[in-house]
């Protein structure tokens, strides 16, 4: 029985070598939650902006918004998304240090390329949709996109975050059909699922 034991602890062991080789398992389950509050801040703001011009983007589909609105809608989206970034650093470079692993190696590399690169053609989309005024389908395509790239990058760091990108797309694509409630899917994809997601990797391996 012990010697059984020790060859199912000797196996375990071996996996998680092969892990820390292979998959950037430093992520901190910190880093979802942080991000997640800083989206909720960044969906609250924009709903007191639309609130104080009365701008009732569910009847209008931001068929009204003004390039001054779109400006401040911009804003709040690129200070959520650089705070919600150096919060997400700041928390696995905390975790790695403290299981004294490297923040920045080959592993890292090769998630975050893998993660950007469906992000940043999003963010590209994302562009088109203003240019051709199609404001409506911005947050559905945000939550897609971003959850292409999460399960791009669940290849090279924890698996648990692609079923955080699966909820994402499904998210997006019931968004799609539901368009006046797009403020709603965004604040729920990029607040309430990181939220939740953060939690439960944090107790699950850094308790």
């Amino acid at each position: 029985m012990n010697q059984q034991q020790d060859q199912l602890a000797t196996l375990h062991e071996i996996r998680n070598i092969m892990d820390r080789s292979s998959r950037f398992i430093s992520l901190s389950g910190l880093s979802g939650v942080a991000a997640g509050v800083s989206a909720l801040l960044g969906a609250a703001a924009v709903k007191w902006y639309l609130s104080e011009h009365n701008i009732n983007y569910r009847e209008t589909l931001g068929r009204n918004l003004t390039n001054d609105n779109l400006m401040f809608l911009g804003a709040v989206a690129g200070i959520v998304f650089i705070l919600a970034f150096c919060l997400a650093t700041y928390f696995t470079a905390r975790n790695a240090r403290k299981n004294s692993h490297r923040v920045w190696d080959s592993k890292t590399e090769r998630m975050l390329v893998n993660l950007f690169i469906p992000v940043a053609a999003g963010g590209v989309f994302c562009a088109i949709l203003v240019y051709h005024d199609l404001l409506y389908l911005i947050a559905p395509v945000m939550l897609i996109f971003y959850g292409c790239g999460l399960l791009n990058a669940s290849k090279y760091t924890l698996s648990d975050i692609r079923y955080l990108g699966l909820l994402e797309i499904i998210l997006g694509l019931v968004a799609g059909f539901f368009v006046g409630y797009g403020l709603l899917a965004w604040t729920l994809g990029f607040g309430v699922l990181h939220i939740v997601y953060g939690a439960l990797v944090y107790f699950k391996y850094e308790r």
